[in-house]
């Protein structure tokens, strides 16, 4: 006769088979966008990072949740007042991770990974966000108060980002992959000094192989403003209309130190989010959704084929939101 606590263990063990096997076994769940909610990433130069918010896929409807500001870089109250509105935005509608849209550090970027801007300027300011941030690099960072081309400091931040679990920059121009997006991170100022050659040898390819839903490009300078700035330049113009116009679904951009949601031309929407420190006025005639000299950030949720953007402002209070589908 079978003892009584064996049949119970058996009919346990026959219950479990046939519930099927763990999520372990099945592969990675992927979380929906928890606020706060770090993953890890395997960082490779050329290629990015591989870093899944969910696994990649054409069709995948898993959110995706994620910060983009630019002009940050001061370490002033502005800075901290924008943080602490991200960090309260995020704890309600969930983040990711952030596009982190250059000019990183005013006024000359950082000289080494030593630097004490680093803390001053990033580790502080954002050390209530615990999800990583994707930097490209912005004129400032590349030094001589915006107006020079010093490569090593821009280096500096790629090195920087190999020893931190929170900053993001494997190299100067890379991509990475969250769910049913992928992401195409520019150095815009090697591009508006007419360096060229080696993004245009590099984004083709990296383009062709995306094969998720979404294509979002992001970078520094505008190809399309109504700010200070204005338009891109004859280097960075003609690149963009040869390369990225109407091959990427959204430009995501800073520079300009204010809140845009121009109207879309040549195929593709562009954002401008540069208002996370400092601001300017808003004063040129490209159609536009919504333009505002604010204080604030852009928040997006991307379900499926749906894209949906919030700006905010320095007290977390929407201003303005728009969504569209692909």
């Amino acid at each position: 006769m079978v003892p009584p606590t064996l049949n119970l263990l058996a009919a346990l063990f026959l219950l479990s088979s046939a519930c099927g096997s763990s999520v372990g076994d099945k592969g990675h769940t992927p979380s929906e966008g928890g606020a706060f909610d770090r993953r890890a990433s395997a960082d490779r130069p050329g290629d990015g990072p591989v870093d899944t918010v969910a696994l990649p896929g054409a069709e995948s409807t898993a959110p995706i949740r994620f910060i983009a500001m630019g002009d940050a870089g001061t370490g002033e109250e502005d800075q901290y007042l924008v943080a602490d509105a991200v960090a309260a935005v995020c704890a309600v509608n969930g983040c990711d991770f952030a596009l982190f849209l250059g000019d990183n550090f005013y006024g000359d970027g950082v000289e080494s990974v030593d630097d004490e801007q680093w803390e001053e300027k990033f580790e502080q300011p954002y050390a209530a966000l615990e999800f990583p941030f994707y930097a490209v690099i912005g004129n400032h960072d590349y030094g001589s108060g915006g107006g020079g081309f010093e490569v090593d400091r821009a280096n500096a931040q790629v090195e920087y980002a190999a020893l931190s679990d929170k900053f993001k920059m494997p190299s100067l121009f890379y991509t990475h992959v969250k769910g049913n997006a992928t992401f195409i991170g520019l150095d815009t100022t090697s591009l508006d000094w007419a360096r060229t050659a080696e993004q245009a040898a590099w984004l083709p390819g990296a383009l062709a192989s995306a094969t998720t839903t979404w294509k979002i490009a992001y970078g520094h300078h505008p190809y399309i403003s109504n700010g200070d700035h204005g338009n891109a330049n004859e280097n960075f113009g003609p690149f963009f209309e040869e390369n990225l116009c109407g091959k990427v679904d959204v430009y995501l951009c800073g520079h300009d130190h204010d809140l845009q949601w121009l109207e879309p031309t040549c195929g593709t929407e562009f954002i401008v989010s540069g208002a996370a420190a400092k601001l300017r006025d808003v004063s040129g005639s490209n159609p536009t959704f919504y333009e505002n000299s604010h204080l604030g950030f852009m928040w997006v949720e991307i379900i499926g084929r749906t894209f949906t953007g919030v700006f905010y402002d320095e007290n977390g209070e929407e201003m303005f939101r728009r969504s569209f589908t692909k």
